[in-house]
């Protein structure tokens, strides 16, 4: 990430961290994710190779840059979802875009239902899915979350620590799945990382 994104970034943090402060209504709260969970994610979308990812919560779009600067190294594009008015992630997009031309272009914004939009897409047509929106809800998308997914493909949900109770459901779910490989990494708020296997088959001597 180049100094000028990497600045604008953080002070998308900052300010997101003082709105919150003074919100008593979590869900008019930004609720960013850190930044060091920020850089482990946008190092997934390259390990990946991922060039189609999907965000469920956007927010004020700070994740949202993080995905789009990585997929510049992989050619990809991130769709983003989000309940709420996205206006603050469009004006973030646009600010980010001043700091590295074209990242904006790598981001489709939408308004609509997470769990809903996940229903309508494709087996297998999502390299890397990012789950950070209203927790309670993921156990009730089932099975998407896993199908669109494709072989190979990482599955990241955040708040897994600082949350447990609430994720709990869903990722007894997913460790039912015998082609997901998952564990939690301890960055930030909890992030859980899961791998859909590849379909393969050993090689067979004569």
């Amino acid at each position: 990430m180049n100094p000028r994104l990497r600045a604008f970034v953080h002070g998308v943090y900052a300010d997101g961290v003082t709105h919150d402060a003074t919100q008593v209504d979590r869900l008019l709260k930004r609720r960013n994710l850190e930044p060091a969970t920020a850089e482990l994610l946008g190092l997934l979308v390259r390990i990946a190779g991922a060039r189609r990812v999907v965000e469920i919560g956007t927010s004020n779009g700070f994740s949202t840059i993080w995905l789009a600067e990585a997929l510049g190294d992989t050619g990809g594009q991130v769709t983003s979802i989000d309940t709420a008015p996205i206006d603050d992630a469009r004006a973030s997009l646009a600010r980010a875009d001043a700091a590295l031309p074209g990242l904006a272009g790598r981001v489709d914004l939408r308004q609509a239902d997470g769990g809903g939009y996940l229903a309508t897409l494709t087996d297998n047509s999502v390299d890397l899915l990012f789950l950070d929106a209203e927790r309670t809800e993921y156990r009730h998308w089932w099975p998407h979350p896993v199908r669109v997914l494709r072989p190979g493909g990482v599955l990241a949900i955040d708040n897994v620590l600082s949350h447990p109770e609430e994720v709990a459901p869903f990722l007894s779910l997913l460790t039912e799945e015998k082609d997901v490989i998952g564990a939690t990494v301890a960055v930030g708020k909890g992030l859980h990382v899961a791998w859909r296997r590849s379909v393969w088959e050993p090689h067979r001597h004569a």
